[in-house]
């Protein structure tokens, strides 16, 4: 079903204000310098846990659990993410999901399944090339942001500041975006040049 690099059985921190457990999808088309997940890259790379192996230990904690939250690597890199997301649901959990919006046709094929994003706004749009070292990047950004934000799900912008890449004027850019343009929470988080 998906290819599972990784799994967090326990966090209070991915899913606002909820208890969750985090579930980390193999492979993503980008690059970025900054990646703290860099083991994930490899789409190619074998799964480490078994899809079965993750509903069992869900199974046993209903009750225990408000929420999973599918992140990466790119979790909509996965072709069975939404068959994942509905097996969860099923089981009375809220869905969430961490994306960079590199596929937003198959953000929109799950956003109805969803009951909140995490989304990362790595740069100005016209900017994601050099961030992700992705060509067209900025253009599958820009269109998973407009259906996240348009979608009625509950989401969160954030950025991942590194002072390498992003200069004030281009950070002040993306505050007024989000906040003036958009309206929505939006989360800073400082890393240290690489």
């Amino acid at each position: 079903m998906l290819k599972i690099g990784g799994f967090t059985p326990f966090t209070t921190i991915d899913y606002p204000d909820r208890l969750a457990a985090v579930i980390f999808c193999q492979g993503c088309p980008w690059r970025c310098g900054y990646c703290h997940n860099r083991e994930l890259l490899d789409a190619a790379a074998p799964g480490k846990i078994p899809w079965d192996e993750i509903l069992t230990f869900l199974d046993r904690r209903r009750g225990l659990l408000d929420a999973v939250v599918f992140s990466g690597g790119e979790p909509t890199l996965q072709p069975g993410l939404k068959e994942a997301i509905l097996a969860v649901r099923e089981r009375g959990f809220l869905t969430g999901l961490h994306t960079g919006g590199a596929y937003p046709d198959a953000l929109a094929e799950i956003l109805p399944h969803l009951d909140w994003v995490g989304m990362d706004i790595k740069a100005p749009f016209a900017d994601y090339e050099r961030i992700t070292g992705a060509a067209g990047s900025g253009e599958a950004a820009e269109r998973s942001a407009d259906l996240v934000r348009t979608s009625g799900v509950g989401h969160r912008f954030r950025t991942t500041l590194d002072p390498d890449l992003l200069r004030d004027e281009q950070i002040a850019g993306l505050r007024r975006l989000v906040l003036e343009g958009w309206g929505s929470g939006y989360d800073i988080r400082h890393a240290a040049p690489l």
